[in-house]
């Protein structure tokens, strides 16, 4: 069947060579046609009833090649077609699976990416929550401090070294952090 095929091919090519070199195409095949000047031209020559004839044969000399063509390939058309049909289907399938998993990296886009949005939040907030600890640890420790030397202040001249130290540890910036020094 393919042998036919071949031999209807090169027939078939070899007739459309013949039409495309006769005299009435070669204008038409050429690198620089222009069509205004090609309209022009005929119109100028007044032979415009005469080229629409020759331009109709040859358009329906081309339609019977088509329909040749068509002919002689009409089963190799149709598995095209079916081919085409197939490739469709199994189109349309891929773009449900895709939209599939599309869905699915949602749904697990909105199983992980949330609950790391709120650990995000939660160890920002828990930063927060312990340099404030420190900070009242550190305000505590100065109040302990000013109480210890208000009350060793109170004791005389007594308790002067002990108030000396109170007063030194008062000076070292309580504010500050351990890990600051």
């Amino acid at each position: 069947m393919e042998g036919s095929a071949a031999t209807g091919t090169g027939v078939s090519l070899g007739a459309i060579k013949e039409l495309l070199q006769e005299e009435r195409f070669v204008d038409f095949l050429k690198e620089d046609f222009d069509v205004k000047t090609y309209t022009a031209q005929s119109i100028h020559q007044a032979v415009i009833a005469e080229q629409l004839a020759k331009l109709a044969q040859g358009i329906s000399q081309l339609d019977k090649e088509l329909h040749l063509q068509v002919v002689a390939r009409h089963e190799d058309l149709l598995a095209q077609a079916t081919g085409i049909e197939s490739l469709e289907g199994v189109l349309q399938m891929m773009q449900t699976r895709i939209a599939a998993l599309q869905s699915a990296v949602d749904r697990i886009r909105a199983k992980i990416v949330d609950p790391y949005n709120r650990i995000v939040s939660r160890t920002a907030q828990l930063a927060r929550l312990q340099a404030a600890c420190d900070l009242l640890r550190r305000i505590i420790r100065i109040l302990y401090l000013s109480k210890r030397l208000h009350g060793q202040l109170q004791g005389g001249s007594r308790e002067i070294t002990k108030a000396a130290q109170s007063l030194n540890e008062l000076g070292e910036n309580p504010l500050r952090s351990r890990s600051d020094l």
